[in-house]
């Protein structure tokens, strides 16, 4: 056998190993949305009429989130694609609590520290992603 046949029979054996799934959907557990609590999902974005919000949420997710959203937010294997029917249908408060509270379990950090308007701005430019190119 050649090395680049064992090369590539090596990480077609760690890929599957790892888990992570290839059949494009990620396999990934949105559940986390669902755990917000109810007065949370019932908020309302502040800023959901303004037409800059989510420009200035795409640079904060390029700044913070493209590492492990990926930089069309399609997932990868640090983190769930953010264009899946479970988020762009999630309560924009859920996705606020998300972002505030993390899920550490699942190595989403905390996002406390960015000021509030930043996180709405952020579950602007995440909802933008709906329409023609979010997926089932």
């Amino acid at each position: 056998m050649t090395s680049r046949y064992l090369l590539a029979l090596g990480l077609l054996v760690l890929v599957t190993a790892s888990g992570w799934p290839n059949d494009g959907s990620k396999n990934w557990d949105y559940t986390e949305l669902q755990k917000a609590p109810e007065k949370d999902k019932a908020k309302k974005n502040p800023m959901r009429d303004d037409p800059d919000a989510p420009v200035a949420g795409a640079i904060l997710f390029e700044n913070h989130c493209e590492e492990c959203h990926g930089a069309n937010a399609e997932g990868t294997r640090k983190g769930p694609s953010l264009r899946f029917k479970e988020v762009q249908d999630a309560a924009p408060g859920a996705i606020f609590w998300i972002l505030t509270n993390g899920v550490v379990r699942k190595k989403m950090p905390v996002w406390s520290k960015l000021p509030e308007q930043q996180r709405w701005q952020l579950v602007s430019y995440v909802k933008s992603l709906s329409g023609a190119n979010s997926k089932k």
